[in-house]
Formats: structure tokens, C-alpha cells, sequence
């Protein structure tokens, strides 16, 4: 497994490296550009700026240059935010997203399998119908209408929890609401995953012969069960966690969260260069590790892969 291990990180530098290419040059061949404004920039300050940031040069130079700069991890400074640089921007939001994410993929994955074993083993009972109803709603309702309601509900009227702000206002508290919110939809797809798959687990032969064993019903599921039932699940865990780190924006936005997200987006509408770059490498890099994790999880559950 170390040797597996130590390839597949090896792999991220080539792939890095195709991710940075096709970035830095697709982010360029879109219309606009960091210094388009509504109203006209006069000819000799627009000349300056470009000089400044070293977008005079061509553009094959400017990517030798952003290439050396990034093995540096020196990722630039920031067109739209003037007093940071990307990395200050990065260091300052992700360990806030990474927080907020790690929380809910927690809450998601235990409520989930948790949900999905209930639903599976009472089949076509009210617990497995209760747990679909809420499963649907998790998937159809998004996160811009079940953030504000649970504000509303949570926050205002039985002020349970506490709303807005982060950490350094109202403590440990303030994760919560935040962290329910974003885990809801993940919570309903494992949910729906585990179910499915316990259901198909549960139908084959093996399973039969351990109860035909005499063996208690929850060591079948516990030792058994699961374990064939998680593969699934697992392999939905590697782009959920990335998505769930950096595709916050609107939890984030609604419960005044300072995280990374947000910043994310505004590149994008800003058309800011360095901070779209930085942020895609960022991303990048966790999915990349996140599917490491995942891969090697698979040896642990399923005795059949080997890694050589």
C-alpha cells in the first residue's frame, strides 16, 4: 500500500499540471478581463496596470511566469482585493471552509448511513417511508431556502441556536446551524445510497448463509452488511468532501461565513485572474487527495482489492 500510495501522490504533479495549463488558458480566452469597468479607463492608467501585473508581456512568458511562481507557491496577488495576495486570502478562508465542510460531511455521513440502514432493514414500513420523504426533500430543496428557513425557525423564533457570524462571535455554537444546513443534501444522497445498497446486500447469498448460521441480526448487519454496503458510499465521500469544502458559497453568504467560497465566486465575476487560479489549485489538490482517501479505504473494507 505505501508503494500504491507514494504513485498515486506522484500522479498529482502531472495533473497539477494539466489543471494549471488548461486554467491559466481557457480563464484568458473569456471575454473581459480584471480591469474592465463600466465606466472607461483611460488609455495610460490601463497601461500601467498591465505593466504592473506583468500582462503586457505575451502570453506564453506570462505562463513561464505564473509556473515559476507557483513552485514557489507564491500564487500572486489578488486584481480586485489590492492589500492581499491569493495566498493571504487562501490562509485566511480555507481553514474556515475546511471547518464548516469537515463538520458536515461528519453529520452527513453518520445521519446518512445511519438513516439508510433503518430505511433498508424496515423496507416498505413508515420508518423506511419517513426516511425517503426526508431523503427527497434533502435533494429538492436547495440551500439558498433551507438555510434562510431554518434561520428563521432555529434562530429567531425558538432561538435555539445562534445565526450569523462565526466562531470568534458566539463560539462553538455557531457551527452548527451552518453545518446542518450544508450537510442536509449530502446526508440525503448517502442516505439514498446506503439504502440501495443495503437492500442489494442484503439479497445475496452470503447474508442468507450467516443467518441460516444462527447468527444475531445485527452482527449480520455489522460485521457483514456493512462493510460490502459502505463501497458505494465511500466512493461518493471523494467529491462530496471537495465540494462541500469550496462549494459553500451560499451557506457561507447566508450565515456570514468567512470562508472560501465566497471570494470564489466574486473571482470569477471580477474576472480575477491569480485568485481564480489559486482557488482552482486549492480545489484541485483536495479532490485529488480526497480520491487518494477514498482508494485506500476500498482495501479496507473490501478484502478482494490489493494495491501492488
Amino acid at each position: 500500500m505505501a508503494r500504491y500510495f507514494i504513485r498515486r501522490a506522484l500522479s498529482l504533479i502531472p495533473t497539477l499540471f494539466v489543471i494549471v495549463t488548461l486554467s491559466f488558458f481557457l480563464i484568458r480566452l473569456a471575454p473581459g478581463g480584471p480591469f474592465a469597468r463600466e465606466k472607461d479607463v483611460p488609455e495610460f492608467i490601463l497601461q500601467n496596470l498591465l505593466k504592473r501585473y506583468h500582462m503586457d508581456e505575451p502570453l506564453g512568458k506570462q505562463y513561464l511566469r505564473y509556473l515559476g511562481d507557483i513552485l514557489r507557491w507564491d500564487l500572486g496577488p489578488s486584481f480586485r482585493y489590492r492589500d492581499l495576495s491569493v495566498n493571504e486570502i487562501i490562509d485566511k478562508g480555507l481553514p474556515v471552509s475546511m471547518t464548516l465542510g469537515v463538520t458536515s460531511l461528519v453529520l452527513a455521513v453518520v445521519s446518512g448511513i445511519a438513516v439508510g440502514i433503518i430505511s433498508a432493514l424496515k423496507q416498505n414500513k413508515w420508518p423506511d417511508y419517513v426516511a425517503v420523504s426526508i431523503a427527497v426533500i434533502g435533494i429538492s430543496v436547495p440551500l439558498f431556502v433551507m438555510g434562510p428557513i431554518l434561520q428563521l425557525f432555529v434562530g429567531m423564533r425558538w432561538k435555539i441556536l445562534p445565526m450569523g457570524q462565526w466562531i470568534s462571535v458566539h463560539g462553538i455554537k455557531a457551527i452548527i446551524l451552518p453545518a446542518l444546513t450544508l450537510s442536509f443534501p449530502y446526508f440525503a444522497y448517502i442516505a439514498r445510497l446506503s439504502r440501495a445498497s443495503i437492500l442489494e446486500v442484503l439479497r445475496s447469498d452470503y447474508i442468507r448463509t450467516a443467518r441460516a448460521k444462527g447468527l444475531k441480526e445485527s452482527m449480520v448487519v455489522w460485521k457483514h452488511v456493512l462493510k460490502g454496503a459502505l463501497l458505494p458510499v465511500v466512493t461518493y465521500l471523494g467529491p462530496a468532501f471537495s465540494g462541500i469544502v469550496v462549494g459553500s458559497v451560499v451557506v457561507e453568504t447566508t450565515f456570514l461565513i468567512p470562508g472560501i467560497g465566497r471570494p470564489f465566486v466574486q473571482s470569477a465575476l471580477n474576472r480575477d485572474y491569480t485568485l481564480i487560479m489559486g482557488e482552482v489549485i486549492v480545489y484541485s489538490v483536495i479532490l485529488i487527495f480526497a480520491n487518494l482517501v477514498v482508494d485506500l479505504i476500498y482495501g479496507l473494507l473490501d478484502p478482494r482489492i490489493s494495491y501492488k
